[in-house]
């Protein structure tokens, strides 16, 4: 080197070490930098340029205290050294001291106002102070004094996309890497861009450009894991976060991103303590917040996720459907403080189009269809919307029509217990019939059962929603039916895709999808009236009896057990409710209260769905002046044993806004009445239609007052219920609710009619499904 020559003759000479230092730094051999600095300080304590250097190499080893106090060394001695308030200015920001990195930048552009440069140091204050329109206007700045600047195209790329401005902050990553190459930051930026976009694969593709330029870069690592954790590989996801963590064990992005894989994962300890660990490094980060919520709700500690949502919440008040799920814990919990209140609030901001909730948490509310219609459309315009489709307009011409089932659920679940029948049933001579499976497998009696039930059984569970739909296309479905909607593990983004000629919503959520991707809504006259059509993206598809199958297969367990086992009294009438208990609302028990009071005796029989439900449900009865020992609660059993409990009852009440599905059906099924109360959604009407097909409509009410008054009539009047308890058994085989074969038939008349009115060219419409047995 050039300095070592002139130290071989001038040791001593100060400005030589400096060289040497400056020269080493760059060489990236920061000991033997450090040592030059130091002995050109020992021989010349007031070279300012030295502290400047001293201080970019301190930068370097991310010690920014002892930089700042080198660079603040630097300008004591020479004020008007440019270079060490511009860096002084970056490095004040590092140190989250905003106003000082400010006025240092400023000092920078007194001296030299047209410094580009010292504007990116503005922009990098502003920036990390979360103001990111005042740093997108310093980045511009730079901009128009130096157009080429990559950090500054960097800057503004950043800035941008914190505003949520993501065409234009792809622009401007774009604009950096024609500048710079080689900048990394610039391919993470993009990658963590495109990962907004959904545009999964070339967020992984910028990810790992970044690493090749800069493998030690840990926000590239933690933007790999997010692409992959969008692309459904949660493994590969934690392999990334990991490899960002051993870089930088503070980054607690990354810790939340491992606690949204485990999550994923079903990892559930590990999971809670990444969000531990990240909420420990960054109390403010309302997105580790809540993942710990959702978390906490799927495993059933309810308690626990609403204190989550709330620190959430109180962080940020406008966040993205925080108020839902805050609310939806304390329906869980039966926590009605302020319950009133809080639904007029969510009604009204959904009425005014403010994403407060997600749309399945809204339809336990007392809300209007067209409440819900809008709901679901905001939702979607933010989550879900149509993107490049996959199937590309052709008509297929097959011997026979192909459907395809997308569902999380084909295991021992409700909509398993429900659909598996008409699975069996469907007539392969007319329909070539694809599972599309993107859950795990429990390897239950059941999965094996449905796994042999379809002619295709694809195991989706671990492709992207690109790869799905791909499959999907591939296999040249005809009619593809979403059993999920926006309820939990839904892959929507299978249906942006438009993956199939026909996509239909079915089963799983009680209302509209708000999409135009969505084609039709099969229902039947009860749950959606025609005049309820307005308040629905999709065209309906009405069948004749109920939109609802049921398996007729479903087996009852022999033995019933006795009441003392179910902790119920040996005699008095019993009442009860096995829904979730999310959809137990004030007014709703305030009726069943006022039911015991006048019927002497008798008690209420809920299902317990979670630990701490149970104590303020007891508390409320006490408010309303019935002994808690009258409300009793059932835990969770295997399905047939749960079924044959219910001879131990003598009257289902439902709910309202959310009556009982499947409940209801479960209720029927093993021969017990259920008394319902219609209302105005899908979700409220359910039973309704439940009650009609079974041929008791005798036990549909249309006001509380009704309700209450026909409950105490027939638990008063042993021979009303009698009456019912026969005419349900006489009808239980021969009316059309549990007829699967029947329905069967229906719900494949709806399949061909929609089938035909494309193969004719014709755009999706209303359609009234045929009924053979009438014919």
């Amino acid at each position: 080197m050039a300095h070592d020559r002139v130290l071989a003759l001038r040791p001593d000479l100060a400005e030589a070490w400096l060289g040497r230092g400056n020269l080493l730094t760059a060489l990236e051999r920061y000991d033997a930098a450090a040592a030059a600095y130091e002995r050109a300080l020992a021989l010349k304590a007031d070279l300012a340029e030295a502290w400047l250097g001293r201080g970019n190499l301190l930068v370097k080893l991310d010690r920014h205290d002892a930089a700042a106090a080198a660079y603040e060394r630097a300008l004591a001695l020479k004020p008007g050294l440019l270079e060490a308030w511009l860096s002084l200015g970056n490095t004040l920001a590092e140190l989250k001291r905003f106003d000082e990195a400010l006025a240092a930048c400023d000092k920078a552009l007194a001296l030299r106002p047209d410094l580009a440069e010292a504007w990116l140091g503005r922009n990098n204050a502003y920036f990390k102070l979360g103001r990111y329109e005042d740093a997108l206007a310093a980045s511009d700045k730079a901009l128009a004094l130096k157009p080429d600047l990559a950090a500054a195209w960097l800057g503004r790329g950043d800035a941008l996309f914190k505003l949520e401005r993501h065409g234009e902050a792809l622009i401007a990553y774009d604009r950096a890497l024609v500048a710079g190459p080689d900048l990394a930051e610039a391919w993470l930026g993009r990658g963590n861009v495109l990962t907004e976009l959904q545009r999964d694969d070339e967020a992984l593709v910028a990810c790992d450009k970044a690493l090749a330029l800069k493998p030690d870069l840990a926000e590239a690592w933690l933007g790999r894991g997010n692409a992959d954790a969008k692309l459904n590989h949660p493994n590969e996801a934690v392999s990334a976060y990991r490899k960002a963590l051993a870089r930088k064990p503070d980054l607690a992005e990354a810790w939340l991103g491992c606690g949204n894989a485990y999550s994923e994962l079903a990892r559930h300890d590990e999971a809670l303590a990444a969000y531990d660990r990240a909420l420990a490094l960054k109390p403010d980060l309302v997105r580790a917040w809540l993942g710990r919520g959702n978390l906490l709700t799927s495993m059933e500690r309810h308690d626990e996720a609403l204190a989550a949502y709330e620190r959430g919440l109180a962080l940020e008040p406008d966040g993205v459907g925080l108020q839902g799920l805050r609310l939806r814990s304390k329906q869980n919990l039966c926590n009605w403080d302020d319950f009133e209140s809080e639904c007029s609030h969510l009604i009204e901001s959904v009425a005014h189009d403010e994403l407060v909730t997600d749309p399945f948490a809204f339809l336990s509310l007392a809300s209007r269809s067209e409440d819900q219609h809008i709901c679901a459309k905001r939702w979607t315009r933010r989550y879900q919307q149509a993107r490049e489709p996959v199937w590309n307009g052709e008509v297929y011409k097959h011997d026979r029509v192909r459907i395809g089932y997308v569902s999380a659920d084909f295991q021992e679940h409700a909509t398993a217990y429900l659909m598996a029948g008409v699975f069996d049933s469907h007539r392969r001579s007319l329909f070539d019939v694809t599972a599309i499976s993107i859950g795990p497998s429990d390897s239950s009696p059941m999965r094996r059962r449905l796994e042999s039930a379809f002619e295709h059984f694809l195991d989706a569970g671990r492709l992207s929603d690109a790869e799905v739909a791909a499959k999907i296309a591939a296999a040249e479905i005809d009619i593809l039916v979403d059993l999920k909607g926006f309820t939990k593990s839904a892959r929507t983004n299978i249906f942006t895709r438009r993956a199939a000629p026909i996509q239909v919503n079915y089963l799983g959520y009680p209302g509209t999808m708000g999409a135009d991707y969505i084609d039709y809504i099969i229902a039947d006259p009860t749950v959606i009236p025609p005049a309820a059509q307005r308040d629905y993206s999709e065209k309906v598809v009405y069948l004749p009896d109920c939109y609802q199958p049921n398996d007729s297969r479903r087996r009852v367990a022999e033995t019933t057990p006795t009441r003392a086992q179910c902790g119920l009294p040996e005699q008095g009438f019993v009442f009860c409710c096995f829904n979730n208990n999310y959809k137990i609302t004030p007014d709703v028990f305030d009726v069943w209260m006022r039911i015991l009071r006048k019927v002497p005796g008798s008690v209420l029989w809920l299902f317990e769905s979670n630990a701490a439900a149970p104590a303020n449900l007891k508390q409320e009865a006490e408010r309303r002046g019935v002994d808690a020992a009258r409300i009793v609660f059932a835990r969770s059993v295997p399905l047939p044993d749960h079924l044959a409990r219910h001879r131990l009852a003598d009257l289902f009440l439902d709910t309202l806004p959310y009556n009982a599905h499947t409940t209801a059906s479960d209720a029927l099924w093993a021969g017990l009445p259920v008394l319902t109360r219609i209302g105005e959604t899908f979700a409220g009407r359910v039973a309704a239609s439940l009650l009609k097909a079974i041929g008791l409509p005798e036990l549909i009410t249309d006001s509380p007052e009704r309700y209450e008054g026909l409950a105490i009539e027939i638990a008063q009047r042993p021979e009303i219920l009698q009456a019912l308890k026969t005419k349900l058994a006489d009808n239980r085989l021969r009316a059309p609710l549990f007829d699967t074969k029947r329905f069967t038939e229906q719900i494949e008349a709806a399949y061909l009619a929609m089938h035909e009115r494309f193969q004719a060219g014709l755009a999706p419409d209303t359609i009234v499904a045929e009924d053979r047995a009438k014919a």
